[in-house]
């Protein structure tokens, strides 16, 4: 069977990086960005130091890879100057919200936390679920039970608050990833900013969760002056938070994955395309990063075989087995081996495979997108200040 090494070999061949430090390739066009000392699932276990700085504060910024911002640096002076202190960190594989949220809120891999995608097949019931909606899928202690760093913190006595929307407070998302802390809720920018900096007049660790950044890629994307402008509103928020905190505070800024815009010219619909539609159940996850499920009896490799052919050099196209083995997804739980699928294909440049089966139209026409190995997608920053 083809090893982790070979598999980052062949994504290095597509511009991709493999979803470990160790392995990943970053190409020397991307020179001005040091390589990956970590991932974000450390963020909380290995740069939160609360023995060194009682008080810390975690900005999260969906969608803020470390590329993005490089390439629109000038936007961000605040953020910029916290390049120095800082590193840069690989997303977790997919590269996507609910899979890198978990990562983050647990410091365990996507699969053993089971949240493997945006939307994910369950394999007791059958049905395709929504991480983030979670709308299909059971209880989300049951979905995920690993214990969340913020419980492990608050049971040893630390002041955890987190700061967000108030539909986010009992969110299945939330419950899944993110439980054990004191919720605050915030809906502005900078009112998030200032509840965090409140939070923080007593020692503790706060975390800010802010994504209309993502949202205007998603939309607008990521090259547009629409995402420039969110860009300098998160850069104006955070020189107000490292205005405000209590000195002493050590202040992160890191992101859950960046983005990529899509080239249109290179997009399949796997629900009317034959060779793709041939012997597949159902397709989950997202248009850069999907779990093909086989039918019933359906010959797996067969399937992963005409995937590849259909798309060539635009997808790292693996059988299941192959991508646990070269450990694409993390450390495995053998309970969420299931929820994986039969065919796993990482889009390579900016190519896309949608489903319009289960996809709305509108989904399928963002722009700006993510959850793949490309270098914008994988790559995020992490910002270090002392307040």
């Amino acid at each position: 069977m083809t090893t982790a090494r070979e598999f980052a070999a062949r994504a290095a061949e597509l511009a991709m990086v493999w979803p470990e430090p160790a392995l990943a390739t970053v190409r020397a066009g991307t020179s001005s960005v040091a390589p990956a000392s970590g991932k974000v699932s450390d963020v909380l276990t290995r740069y939160v130091d609360v023995e060194n700085f009682p008080r810390t504060c975690v900005v999260l910024v969906d969608g803020l890879g470390r590329l993005n911002l490089d390439e629109r640096i000038g936007h961000a002076p605040t953020l910029r100057s916290g390049i120095a202190d800082g590193a840069s960190l690989l997303a977790p594989y997919p590269s996507t919200t609910s899979a890198s949220i978990a990562s983050f809120g647990t410091g365990c891999a996507p699969a053993s936390t089971g949240m493997l995608g945006y939307t994910v097949r369950d394999p007791d019931s059958g049905v395709l679920g929504n991480l983030v909606q979670w709308t299909g899928l059971p209880d989300p202690l049951t979905w995920q039970p690993r214990p969340t760093v913020f419980e492990t913190l608050s049971a040893s006595g630390i002041r955890v608050t987190s700061v967000g929307p108030e539909r986010f407070r009992d969110s299945g998302m939330t419950r899944a990833s993110l439980r054990g802390s004191t919720y605050l809720s915030a809906e502005h920018w900078y009112d998030r900013i200032d509840a965090a900096a409140g939070a923080l007049r007593q020692p503790g660790l706060a975390y800010v969760y802010w994504g209309d950044l993502d949202k205007a890629g998603h939309h607008h994307g990521w090259q547009s002056a629409k995402w420039c402008d969110e860009l300098e509103k998160v850069d104006a928020g955070i020189r107000r938070l490292i205005a405000a905190v209590p000195r002493g505070t050590q202040i992160l800024v890191t992101a859950d994955h960046g983005m990529i815009d899509v080239d249109r010219s290179h997009r399949w619909d796997a629900a009317t395309d034959a060779m793709l539609a041939a012997d597949v159940a159902m397709t989950a996850g997202e248009p850069r990063a999907l779990h093909v499920h086989a039918a019933p009896g359906a010959d797996g490799q067969a399937i992963a075989d005409r995937w590849r052919d259909v798309l060539g050099d635009n997808a790292l196209v693996l059988g299941r087995d192959e991508a646990v083995a070269a450990g694409l997804f993390g450390e495995l739980d053998e309970a969420m081996l299931p929820r994986i699928g039969d065919v796993v294909v990482a889009m390579a440049g900016r190519a896309t495979v949608v489903d319009s089966r289960t996809q709305s139209p509108a989904s399928m026409e963002m722009i700006g997108v993510h959850g793949s190995l490309t270098e914008f997608e994988m790559m995020v920053p992490l910002l270090r200040w002392e307040g």
